[in-house]
């Protein structure tokens, strides 16, 4: 088993990583730090340009995660997906048999997520799996 978590330094993903690495440490897993590279349209040289500067951007947020973590004693996976934050998300939860998937909020209203589509949203309606909202700092 481990602990997914969604980590793409918005304002929300500092707590985020610091409840995920906690529960982590709690149970004794690896913490998979996933983070959705997909882009959007889906052909031509434009989108590979715009998926190669996703992935560039991912590894570079993942590389402070993995290192917060290894502070704490945490072991990590990274995996960069390329598809949607949300898609992302749950096949890396399948993948690794997670106990939990953890993401960060950043104070949109539930109407907001709902419209919007949201990847705690999602999270919450699509995920088998128990899923960690946590909230951005005030």
């Amino acid at each position: 088993m481990a602990v997914v978590l969604g980590y793409d330094e918005s304002p929300g993903a500092a707590r985020a990583l610091a409840a995920a690495i906690e529960v982590a440490a709690a149970f004794g897993e690896r913490l998979v730090l996933v983070h959705g590279v997909g882009a959007p349209g889906g052909l031509g040289e434009e989108y590979t340009s715009h998926r190669q500067a996703l992935e560039t951007a991912g590894r570079t947020a993942l590389a402070s995660a993995v290192e917060a973590a290894d502070d704490a004693g945490v072991p990590t996976t990274v995996e960069l997906v390329d598809a949607k934050p949300h898609d992302a998300l749950l096949r890396v939860a399948d993948q690794h048999d997670a106990r939990v998937i953890v993401v960060g909020t950043w104070g949109e209203s539930p109407l907001r997520g709902a419209m919007l589509g949201s990847t705690p949203h999602k999270l919450l309606h699509l995920s088998t799996r128990p899923v960690l909202c946590v909230p951005a700092d005030d």
